[in-house]
């Protein structure tokens, strides 16, 4: 019986090892103390419910939304991209809301695609938005038929990008927006290698990546090389 007991007390103690050098091998945010529960998955927010379902219902099936901390955009691009396993610096991206402030007096909505009085633009972190360029693009789009003075892009106060948009400053994203604005996506993310890139996912730390010929299949935006690296 003795050695039966002690045959009991060594399988233990090599199973609480083995057990020690499991936990040993996870990532460092988990720990004895706070053992992995399968049974309890990360909480899903109605934001991400709604734009998922959105993204599924008009075939897009290959993107990825990731929580970040609070603190996040005190963090150097490199950081950011580390936590959301982004390809580069260069996949981190972000939508910001564009008003024509020059626009003709008619043009208050965003119901003609072509001279909108808003626009969304997709841009890299890592580049600088040219206006003029979009300016030229919008002109050459109209034929001419609008003057080249009457397109004046600036970037939107924050409460009419929420107001527009349903989203507030550092969760904007082209996906699920309150208004349909017209999106201009910068060729220089069209480019990108690989076509998976990072950008606002509708609330401030939530981010979207997703895949690019898949938005564009989806959002249908316009591609101009509106930004200077």
């Amino acid at each position: 019986m003795e050695a039966l007991g002690e045959l009991e007390r060594l399988q233990t103690q090599l199973l609480q090892r083995i057990s020690t050098l499991e936990l040993s091998h996870l990532p460092q945010h988990y720990s004895v103390s706070s053992p992995i529960s399968t049974s309890n998955p990360p909480h899903i927010s109605d934001t991400e419910s709604r734009l998922s379902a959105i993204l599924r219902s008009n075939g897009v099936d290959d993107f990825s939304f990731k929580r970040v901390p609070s603190d996040y955009y005190d963090w150097p691009l490199e950081a950011r991209r580390d936590v959301l396993g982004a390809a580069s610096i260069d996949h981190l991206c972000k939508s910001i809301v564009l008003v024509n402030t020059q626009a003709q007096s008619n043009v208050i909505d965003c119901s003609d695609r072509k001279n909108s009085k808003y626009y969304v633009v997709v841009v890299q972190y890592t580049a600088r938005f040219n206006a003029e360029a979009v300016k030229n693009f919008l002109y050459k789009l109209n034929n001419g038929n609008v003057a080249k003075k009457k397109f004046n892009l600036r970037l939107a106060p924050e409460e009419t990008s929420a107001e527009l948009t349903g989203f507030e400053r550092n969760a904007v994203t082209c996906i699920g927006m309150k208004t349909d604005i017209p999106v201009i996506l910068d060729e220089a993310i069209v480019k990108l290698t690989p076509d998976f890139f990072w950008l606002g996912g509708g609330e401030v730390d939530l981010k979207l990546g997703i895949r690019t010929s898949q938005l564009m299949r989806f959002v249908k935006p316009f591609i101009v090389s509106c930004s200077n690296n």
